[in-house]
């Protein structure tokens, strides 16, 4: 094994149980604080440790392996997004009572989690196309974080559920943008092999 594959595979390795917790720990807490944007984050987090597992077994496989394994990837992403939408849909039909506190203090410590992830993910200057659906992951739920953390002040501030929502349907809308970018990648990195 070369020392790059050796650190790819420490990286994901790590990328992966990070996820993995940050599914479970937003997952409850979304559950608990009646948070759409929270559980959106739990589920792409979730989305996210499949995708470092898939990208982790693709490591030493052939091209085509990896761009099934990123493909895979893709379709998760749009999935999730799916899902987050229903969700939004079906809370903004029933109603909702998000708690402002708890969707701030864990949107932060989930961005400080995303962020380390995405630089021990960037060193790896890599261009396998697993480790760019990687690095998109990551800094797509950076960036959902901030969402929850701005959607928690305005549902403190206004006593209204309705930022909580349309954090979750942002959320959902970055998630696919992402899966497309992937697809698209894998896409490009077919018709270059090819």
């Amino acid at each position: 094994m070369t020392p790059n594959l050796a650190r790819q595979r420490s990286v994901l390795r790590q990328v992966l149980l990070w996820n993995l917790a940050l599914f479970a720990g937003l997952g409850v807490a979304g559950w608990v604080a009646d948070s759409s944007a929270l559980l959106a984050n739990a589920l792409d987090n979730g989305s996210d440790a499949a995708v470092y597992l898939l990208s982790y077994l693709a490591l030493e496989r052939r091209p085509a392996w990896k761009r099934g394994a990123a493909n895979v990837s893709g379709v998760l992403l749009l999935i999730f997004a799916g899902m987050v939408l229903a969700d939004v849909v079906r809370r903004w039909m029933y109603g909702a009572e998000p708690l402002g506190p708890v969707m701030i203090g864990l949107a932060l410590v989930a961005g400080a989690i995303n962020l380390w992830c995405l630089v021990l993910l960037r060193r790896l200057r890599s261009d396998d196309v697993n480790m760019k659906a990687a690095e998109t992951f990551s800094f797509n739920d950076f960036i959902s974080n901030g969402g929850v953390v701005v959607a928690g002040v305005l549902v403190l501030w206004l006593g209204s559920s309705w930022p909580d929502l349309v954090a979750g349907a942002l959320i959902a809308g970055v998630a696919f943008k992402g899966g497309i970018e992937i697809l698209q990648s894998v896409h490009e990195d077919k018709r270059s092999d090819g």
